[in-house]
């Protein structure tokens, strides 16, 4: 009994050993005193956190990365919410091979989407980098937006909205006054898996940024090119402590399992 015990506390640490370890490498690499990322540190400072908010190319990138995870988002929404509100609630012909469709981003490896779209959709046509950008992040976060509001849909009773018509209330009527504020907490969630998603998004972004639009991790990667000092190490630490800040919140206030 007590060898099991203790295999299982094992197993336990060395699991989150793996999940941890990482962060816990790049937190003190971050912190050293001297100039090159290295670890263990030589000597603890927060120079490198203070020199990330003075490059200039990390302040570019990262309001190009908000603008892109937050306008996608709310386009991935304005398309998803709909989407999934007919998948619950009417029989759509080929239901099924629309929600394959939808997932396909998912299926389909990040690289692979990011060449088709270089190869197809900005090289023939002309289209800007940012244009590019902005369709790529939106059909990446569609599939989360549609699966987490279908989610919710799915656990609304539908004679809620039934007697609302029956009461006179048109079917567009119904859906804001009745619908929207039963799956708001889904809609929340679904923006806020939508913008960590394409916040950190890397394989696609890679094959469209080009000069002057960069996302932000990307911008960190062309950085790590040339200049191999820690400030890379603590803007990824920044990085991090946002996205579990923002899922923590999410937990706490909307009940974020409850939707993914």
């Amino acid at each position: 009994m007590n060898t099991s015990r203790t295999a299982s506390w094992v197993i336990i640490g060395l699991t989150l050993l793996f999940l941890i370890g990482p962060f816990v490498v790049i937190v003190l690499a971050a912190l050293t005193n001297g100039n090159n990322l290295a670890f263990p540190p030589e000597g603890l400072s927060l120079r490198w956190f203070i020199k990330v908010f003075t490059i200039e190319s990390f302040r570019d990138s990262f309001v190009i990365s908000m603008v892109l995870a937050v306008f996608g988002t709310l386009a991935a929404l304005v398309i998803g919410v709909p989407a999934a509100y007919a998948i619950v609630r009417y029989k759509v012909p080929g239901a099924g091979a629309v929600q394959l469709i939808v997932s396909s981003p998912l299926i389909v490896p990040g690289i692979i989407v990011g060449l088709a779209l270089l190869r197809y959709l900005v090289i023939p046509t002309g289209f800007t980098i940012f244009a590019t950008l902005f369709l790529a992040h939106t059909a990446l976060i569609l599939p989360y937006a549609v699966r987490v509001v279908t989610s919710s849909m799915q656990n609304l009773r539908t004679d809620v909205e039934e007697a609302a018509l029956i009461l006179g209330c048109s079917r567009l009527g119904s859906f804001f006054r009745v619908v929207f504020p039963n799956i708001r907490g889904g809609i929340l969630a679904a923006f806020i898996l939508g913008f960590v998603t394409s916040f950190n998004q890397v394989p696609v972004s890679l094959f469209l940024s080009g000069p002057g639009v960069r996302t932000l991790p990307i911008d960190m990667l062309a950085y790590m090119e040339t200049t191999y000092d820690p400030s890379v190490a603590a803007l990824a630490c920044l990085l991090a402590v946002m996205s579990v800040g923002i899922v923590f919140a999410a937990e706490k206030f909307l009940g974020f399992s409850k939707y993914v």
